[in-house]
């Protein structure tokens, strides 16, 4: 039992408190001082004992309340900071001021196949100078490659002083980065504090098209299905949705659905109660739906959970209600549902493989991200930001992109959307030997016109469009031999086909 105990401040009173439960041996698990509170967590401390215990209590000069809690402020923090730790789905780690682990979250375990407390950092990941490097230049390195367990990843470090105007040093936030998604990190690294759909770039019709909906969308407090390609920036949306909401002041969660097994995904967004399974923790732990409470939680790749957290899921969405993985106490939050998936969910409903109910549950509202293909008009736009932030995070001078890029960038189908295209410029970036990166430099698999130059010198951005526009139309107006059919292939106006058309000479094959 967890009990409360409120006093005015004086010399001694604590020590006699103490003194109390001491004198009818009880086990105290843990007392935590935060005048004029002390609590107190006495497993042993029973119904019976408290009574006599309050009265006793009561007697000792200055004790205004005694009441029993669920839990002690500093056990409550530290749930809920194992619970966002194991919501983070990149490996993260908190280490003392000489560089030995005190904290790992749950990625982190899985990826050394063990529990990392204590261990120094140049043994965990096997490079002597690594731990040294941090400490002399007090976790201030930039990014750097690191090993762990046979995997190249990227390490960012954050110190932590034991104040906030950067007193003795306390130790670091360590996270690390997979290099294949360092392009999804980069706007998260150097974030450019753009907020809502101000951060969603492009002004093409499908990406403007796209902003209109959302934005009236997103002010309505009700389930909101995200549908789009892998890569299109799903999560983006989502999060720029929860900003313009009512909710916009409290916790945005996300869990990727795919991302972990079922009994895991089942804790981490449910929670659960204490003693529900062996190596629980005491006393329990919240879930994302309890942490986000008046907030939203972003359910990523929804199509992938499993039939069993689908019924769950389904219980909490019609009542907002649920029960703690172990528990039998209803627990009621107020949490708006946004979720997002790549597949096709109706299809899906019709063969038997995903809750009809769930999905009518979940699609009260649905947007639909356009891919990146469709956004031929953004394309250079996001390759000079991306290489922007490119730049900036791996600390070397402004590179730009020569005119002889333009056709392999516009040419490309981009099956990775804007991850994609993050990634290639990032790489590129990275490579490149002077500050005018080159068509040689792009990465873009399966991409011809990315492996050959092109066939004569490009100028000018204005030339490589109008070039690429000029291909583009020869090649679809032969399947699509009429203004009005065209303009629906590319989602623009028959005006605006019939005007290029004529700009460029085109004219229907006989």
């Amino acid at each position: 039992m967890r009990i409360h105990v409120t006093f005015i401040d004086r010399v001694g009173i604590t020590q006699e408190v103490l003194a109390l439960l001491g004198g009818r041996n009880l086990n105290l698990d843990a007392v935590e001082m935060v005048p004029p509170n002390v609590y107190i967590d006495a497993p042993t401390l029973s119904a019976e004992v408290l009574d006599e215990l309050r009265d006793a209590l009561f007697k000792v000069r200055g004790v205004q309340a005694v009441t029993v809690v669920d839990i002690l402020p500093g056990q409550r923090r530290r749930l809920q900071l194992d619970a966002l730790l194991a919501a983070m789905s990149d490996p993260v780690l908190a280490v003392d001021a000489h560089g030995r682990v005190l904290l790992a979250n749950p990625a982190l375990i899985a990826l050394c196949g063990r529990e990392p407390e204590g261990v120094a950092l140049g043994e965990l990941f096997a490079e002597a100078d690594l731990q040294q490097a941090l400490l002399d230049q007090h976790f201030r390195l930039p990014m750097r490659e690191v090993t762990l367990n046979g995997q190249a990843l990227l390490l960012d470090a954050a110190p932590i002083s034991e104040s906030a105007d950067m007193g003795q040093l306390a130790g670091a936030l360590l996270t690390l980065y997979e290099p294949s998604r360092i392009g999804a990190r980069l706007a998260a690294l150097h974030h450019d504090h753009a907020e809502g759909f101000d951060s969603l770039l492009g002004d093409s019709l499908p990406i403007r098209t796209l902003k209109a909906r959302a934005q009236r969308v997103a002010t309505l407090d009700a389930p909101l299905l995200i549908h789009g390609e892998t890569g299109t920036g799903k999560e983006l949306v989502a999060r720029a949705c929860h900003a313009l909401s009512p909710r916009h002041g409290a916790p945005f969660l996300a869990l990727n659905c795919a991302a972990l097994p079922e009994s895991l995904a089942e804790s981490e967004l449910f929670g659960y109660a204490p003693g529900a399974f062996t190596g629980a923790q005491r006393g329990g732990k919240p879930g994302l739906l309890e942490l986000a409470n008046q907030g939203t939680v972003f359910l990523d790749e929804i199509g992938e959970m499993s039939p069993y957290l689908q019924a769950k899921l389904l219980r909490f969405l019609s009542d907002g209600t649920f029960r703690r993985v172990g528990g039998d106490r209803e627990e009621r939050v107020n949490v708006r549902i946004i979720s997002a998936t790549h597949r096709d969910l109706e299809r899906m409903v019709a063969e038997g493989e995903f809750r009809e109910d769930l999905f009518y549950r979940l699609n009260v509202l649905n947007l639909q991200v356009p891919p990146l293909r469709e956004r031929g008009q953004d394309i250079l736009l996001l390759a000079r930001h991306f290489m922007q932030q490119a730049c900036a995070q791996i600390q070397r001078t402004q590179c730009r992109l020569t005119p002889e890029t333009y056709p392999a960038l516009l040419g490309n189908r981009w099956p990775g959307n804007v991850r994609q295209l993050q990634n290639v410029i990032f790489r590129a970036a990275a490579i490149c030997d002077s500050n005018l990166v080159q068509i040689d430099d792009l990465d873009i698999a399966g991409t011809a016109v990315a492996q050959q130059q092109p066939g004569g010198e490009v100028t000018s951005l204005e030339m490589a469009v109008s070039a690429f526009e000029k291909e583009l139309l020869e090649t679809l107006y032969a399947s699509h031999p009429s203004t009005r059919q065209l303009a629906v292939r590319l989602q623009t106006s028959h005006s605006a086909i019939a005007t290029r058309l004529r700009k460029y000479g085109i004219k229907a094959s006989r």
